[in-house]
């Protein structure tokens, strides 16, 4: 069924001057269609992130995904949660990681790295990674709506795709639909929001003071995640009357009333 899963990795590609780079790609699952594919100097958790968020608005949310341990996707082995991690959680999303001693769990996304990079290699080389953005699009293009698909009947993954009712997760979150925004927090513990014009100020800590952080923001709260550790650091609810909002995983008595 569509989106009953995801799979991600990401591949690296040489420029024109050989300098490398890294594409990651989001590929479903049971029609093989491309969802996305981001051509990047380096894959983060940032762009992992983003990238899933962006795809997401796209393509609805998938029941679950299906990466490799790499930390850019979890941090399994390191203990709590990463970005990515939680907000899989938050969306309802299963999240499935294959082993190392398996490789051929993602085996469906392996073989399309190689389709790609054959297509690739017939192209110029591109000069930038807007270059090769360009070609990437072409290539998602042509593979989803022109390239029929062994695994689809000769079907197109676009086609195969399209055919049947889209898998989601169980929880109703998932057809809500985030903002994010990076951000340090400052000195006195709180990090600034402009929203419909008007700026606000989140309460976060000052425990937290100049920690890296992915704020994921929604129609009614901001959820606050420390990118170094996964952690949920700060819940603040949405109240556009006033300019502070604090944070509601503490007591109300610590923080200011305005």
């Amino acid at each position: 069924q569509p989106n009953e899963t995801w799979q991600s990795d990401f591949t690296h590609w040489r420029l024109a001057d050989c300098t490398d780079v890294e594409i990651l790609n989001w590929l479903d699952d049971h029609s093989r269609y491309l969802l996305g594919c981001t051509a990047t100097r380096r894959v983060t958790g940032d762009l992992v992130v983003s990238d899933f968020l962006r795809v997401t608005d796209l393509h609805g949310v998938p029941a679950s995904t299906l990466t490799d341990n790499g930390s850019v996707f979890t941090s399994r082995f390191t203990g709590g949660k990463n970005a990515f991690e939680y907000v899989l959680a938050l969306q309802g999303v299963r999240q499935k990681n294959g082993s190392a001693s398996h490789p051929q769990t993602q085996g469906k996304i392996e073989r399309f790295h190689q389709t790609l990079k054959r297509w690739l290699a017939k192209q110029p080389p591109a000069d930038t990674i807007g270059d090769l953005q360009e070609q990437l699009d072409r290539f998602r293009d042509h593979y989803n709506e022109r390239r029929p698909h062994r695994a689809n009947d000769r079907a197109t993954p676009a086609t195969a795709y399209r055919a049947t009712v889209k898998a989601a997760p169980a929880s109703t979150t998932a057809e809500t639909h985030y903002r994010v925004r990076y951000d340090h927090v400052a000195e006195d513990g709180k990090v600034s929001l402009r929203r419909a014009g008007r700026m606000h100020h989140l309460g976060i800590g000052v425990e937290h003071r100049r920690k890296r952080i992915l704020a994921l923001i929604d129609d009614t709260t901001v959820t606050v995640v420390h990118l170094d550790t996964g952690e949920v650091i700060a819940r603040n609810s949405i109240d556009p009357t006033r300019s502070y909002w604090r944070n509601t995983t503490k007591s109300a008595g610590r923080w200011p009333s305005r």
